[in-house]
């Protein structure tokens, strides 16, 4: 039987780390589309927010960010339980995470699909048919993809956002995970997207899991 023939089983996530401006967001979605099934980025925020009953925008606001109160005490506390801060105060930043956690094993349950960020990777590590990817590319294809998407932007700003935002995920995954950031230890597979088009990227994951998962 070819590779081509296998069968996915019918639920499996696929999870997707990202460097800022390497195009992991769009490869999610193309991977998502090209499959049929369902795409989880913002999208995921507003759901869990509305599940939750908190205000997206304040979702938004602190998507990917250590809690602040938390920043400066536990920030070496790699793989910090956020049950442990989970209730009282509905804005306490630690609940808005954990709100994403409790929507992502919902959504993992009813079926397969993408999920962007939010450390899915690790909230997910006790479900079966996980596949986890980073995608990463160098600094320069970023600044190149971020002017494309910002035309008001010059170089040195996008090169200050990517590392800025670079930051921020590594800060929010190391403290929330056990593992790194962006290291390849970290993922099931890494992909430099600057190496081939999207489309092909999308189809070397797709190969990848079906090799691993098909039937």
């Amino acid at each position: 039987m070819g590779v081509q023939d296998k069968k996915l089983p019918e639920k499996y996530v696929i999870t997707v780390g990202r460097s800022f401006g390497s195009g992991g967001r769009a490869l999610g979605r193309l991977i998502a589309d090209k499959l049929g099934i369902a795409f989880y980025d913002k999208e995921l925020l507003v759901k869990a927010a509305e599940k939750a009953g908190m205000s997206p925008e304040y979702f938004e606001r602190n998507d990917e960010r250590v809690p602040r109160f938390c920043s400066g005490l536990f920030s070496f506390n790699h793989g910090y339980n956020p049950m442990t801060f989970y209730g009282g105060s509905a804005s306490n930043p630690d609940n808005i995470y954990q709100a994403q956690c409790d929507f992502m094993h919902e959504i993992a349950a009813e079926g397969p699909c993408v999920i962007v960020g939010r450390s899915a990777d690790y909230v997910l590590r006790d479900i079966d048919n996980v596949v986890n990817i980073f995608v990463h590319a160098p600094m320069k294809d970023c600044v190149k993809r971020i002017l494309e998407r910002a035309d008001s932007m010059n170089e040195d700003e996008a090169r200050s956002l990517a590392e800025r935002t670079n930051k921020l995920r590594a800060a929010f995954y190391n403290f929330y995970t056990d593992k790194r950031w962006g290291k390849a230890t970290s993922y099931d597979l890494t992909l430099d997207s600057s190496l081939m088009p999207l489309e092909d990227c999308a189809d070397f994951v797709i190969e990848y899991l079906k090799r691993r998962l098909g039937k």
